[in-house]
């Protein structure tokens, strides 16, 4: 389900930031991102919201990211680690899933990153999770 269809759409206070390539929620501590079918989210397009995001939540951040895969798109699992070495702000991240498919390929991330990831079955369970981490209590 995407986010602007879901309840918590009218709940979170958040900003909406609209990429060529993407859709951005931006929440108080976390952010919902997702991101359009058929894209492969490379180094240039991490980049790219990375520095948004380090403008819009401050240069020492730390967030939380969920990515609501309700769409099919790419992404290289190396470029967790590159991410965490060169800008680091994800504390942790939840991975909203909808298919087998997509669940294998959170699972194969999950891997790759030194950050928590929670493979979740629908947005709101991955909401829940991020909005009780011990990181933001």
């Amino acid at each position: 389900m995407k986010f602007e269809n879901s309840i918590y759409f009218k709940q979170l206070k958040h900003h909406k930031v609209v990429f060529p390539f993407a859709t951005y929620y931006l929440c108080d501590r976390f952010l919902i991102a997702e991101h359009n079918e058929e894209v492969h989210f490379d180094w240039d397009k991490i980049q790219q919201t990375s520095e948004f995001l380090i403008e819009f939540y401050g240069p020492n951040c730390k967030i939380g990211h969920i990515a609501n895969r309700v769409n099919n798109y790419s992404i290289d699992p190396n470029l967790w680690r590159k991410f965490n070495k060169e800008y680091g702000f994800i504390i942790a991240s939840a991975i909203a899933v909808y298919d087998d498919f997509a669940y294998r390929n959170a699972t194969l991330e999950k891997q790759f990153s030194s950050n928590s990831i929670k493979r979740c079955t629908s947005l709101e369970e991955a909401i829940f999770w991020m909005q009780n981490l011990d990181e933001f209590k």
